[in-house]
Order: structure tokens, then C-alpha cells, then sequence
């Protein structure tokens, strides 16, 4: 069976109940993997990596599951193709898409991958834009399922939950609201001045899936998952002294996890600079899933590309 074309340009772009059955098959997939049982449901397909933005784990985690599924993979980065340069977007994407079977595209605004999919015709998938990084978010959020406990219905572990977010409101903030309105739990969200999350970016039905706290001790109040980024983007490098001074308070330390549910969660995208936007104590502490976090993006976005191709297995 061969799924109607789906992209995954924002965390909206798929439903609940898609969502479900993906962390379902992402853990099946999982536990086959640590199991070394093959799970080739993608052989002969082939998947289009383009970087614009420099990449670890994005790049590790789709090479390295593309190939787990028994396909291959084609890396192009800003310097070896002609995305928006010499050749315009729309004819990228109607070249790539005829030699592959899914692109997953890293760059910076949400509109480029936006034109890429409206003419490809194949799947595109969302691998990080200044607006949203929803691939991160779903992992996350299997993190969270998978360490509360993979019910009959993996969704239901996220009800009424809160997610402490401290620091930049960036792709991440964005992506995580967008989750909140989806599936019912609430996101503190706390910035410095200036730095605040735009609700409007992440489209929100739902303005009660939010909370904004100027002290970040307070956001933690009561959270069932504390989690973070870093305090510069890529792109946003010439800021970076004066996000230091900005962000200087909304380090997560021991103070804002000991304030945070005794239970709670500590997550964090990577890369981490210790000192800064985490304690040491705290990302490398007993509540910190930050290794299980990054392994999950591979096993998750298996489950989707798999998804997009074949609908449900």
C-alpha cells in the first residue's frame, strides 16, 4: 500500500491520531533495532538529504535510519547543489523528486521548504527551518511516552501535562506550542525581554495551551518535563553577546528542577553548552534524557519516513 503524497513541514502537518500510530510503530521499530532484527520496509527507496544549515544529529539519524529501513541515501549540501542559487527552488524540486523517494530538506525559512514541496512529488520532510523543528518534537515527545510508559493508546500518557520551556522563543518554542494545541498539555513558556515566543508563527487554535511566566523559576513550578535550547541559533551568531547578557537568568540549574514535579523530566536538542543555557549538575544529572532524546530521533523519524511512503503497515 502506497500513502496518498504527505509532507511534514510543521508539527500540524500530521494529526493525533497519526501521531499515535507513528511513537506505536517508532517503538516497534525500536525494540526490533536494539533486538538487531532487520526491518527493511524501505529497500530500493532512496532519500534526498539537503543542508543548507550545518548539521550532527539531523544528518546522523536520518543517514543512519534510511539505511536501518534497506534504503540509500543522496547528501547535498549548500555547496554541491543549486537549491534557490543558480536554479530556482521549483525546478530543485521537480529534478530531485523524479530520482528519489523522499527529501528531507535543513535550511532556514519556513518558505523555501514550503515552494520545495509544493512542487515535488515525492514526500518532504521538515529537517529544521528558523520557524519550526518538529522532528525534534517528536522525539521528544516518544521520549516522554516512552519513559512515562507506552499505554494502549501512547498519546494519553501527554494529557494535562506541563512542559516548562526556558529560554529563546525560537523554532523549538514554536514547534512545542503547536504540540500543546494538538494534543492537550500546556507549555510554560518563559523568555528574557525581547526574545518571546510568536504565538502566530505556530498558528494556534487554542491560546489555553500556553502560559507566559517573565521568571523562569515560576514556569518550572509544578512541570512535569523541563527542557531548553540554546541561547544562539544558527544564523544568529552575530547576537551572541548580547543573548549572553539577555539570557543570563534562564539557565535550568538544580534551583528550577528541584521547583519542577520530583518526577520531572530534563530534555535538551543539543548541542549543549554547559554553563549556559543548562547546568552541568542538571543535563548530566538522574532527571536528564537528553542521550535517550537524541537516540529517538532516529527511531521516530524511521517511523515517519516509513509512514510517508506506505501509509500503515
Amino acid at each position: 500500500m502506497t500513502q496518498p503524497l504527505k509532507h511534514y513541514l510543521q508539527f500540524t502537518s500530521l494529526t493525533a491520531d497519526e501521531y499515535a500510530y507513528v511513537f506505536q510503530r517508532a517503538a516497534l521499530i525500536k525494540k526490533k533495532f536494539k533486538a538487531y532484527e532487520k526491518h527493511h520496509t524501505l529497500a530500493d527507496r532512496t532519500l534526498a538529504m539537503i543542508f543548507e544549515k550545518a548539521s550532527t544529529r539531523t544528518r546522523v539519524s536520518f543517514e543512519a535510519g534510511m539505511y536501518q529501513l534497506g534504503g540509500s541515501v543522496v547528501n547535498l549540501t549548500t555547496g554541491d547543489s543549486q537549491l534557490g542559487r543558480a536554479e530556482p527552488i521549483e525546478d530543485s524540486a521537480r529534478v530531485i523528486s523524479r530520482m528519489t523517494d523522499l527529501v528531507m530538506i535543513r535550511t532556514y525559512g519556513q518558505d523555501k521548504i514550503k515552494n520545495f514541496a509544493a512542487n515535488s512529488r515525492v514526500p518532504v520532510i521538515n529537517g529544521l527551518t528558523n520557524e519550526f523543528h518538529p522532528c525534534q518534537v517528536m522525539a521528544d515527545l516518544f521520549t516522554y511516552i516512552e519513559h512515562r510508559g507506552l499505554t494502549v493508546h501512547p498519546l494519553d500518557c501527554l494529557k494535562g501535562k506541563v512542559v516548562a520551556w526556558v529560554g529563546d522563543g525560537n523554532n523549538m518554542a514554536n514547534t512545542w506550542l503547536q504540540a500543546a494545541d494538538m494534543l492537550g498539555f500546556t507549555v510554560h513558556v518563559s523568555t528574557p525581554n525581547g526574545y518571546e515566543v510568536n504565538p502566530a508563527i505556530a498558528g494556534l487554535s487554542n491560546s489555553d495551551c500556553y502560559k507566559v511566566f517573565a521568571d523562569p523559576m515560576q514556569a518550572c513550578e509544578g512541570a512535569d518535563l523541563v527542557t531548553t535550547d540554546v541561547w544562539t541559533s544558527m544564523g544568529y551568531e552575530a547576537e551572541n553577546d548580547a543573548r549572553k547578557q539577555a539570557f543570563a537568568d534562564w539557565c535550568v540549574d538544580s534551583d528550577m528542577m528541584a521547583v519542577a514535579k520530583t518526577n520531572a523530566l530534563f530534555m535538551h536538542c543539543l548541542p549543549a553548552h554547559r554553563g549556559e543555557e543548562v547546568a552541568a549538575d542538571v543535563i548530566d544529572g538522574p532527571q536528564s534524557v537528553v542521550w535517550d532524546e537524541a537516540e529517538n530521533r532516529m527511531h521516530v523519524q524511521k517511523a515517519l519516513m516509513e509512514y510517508l511512503l506506505l501509509g500503515r503497515q
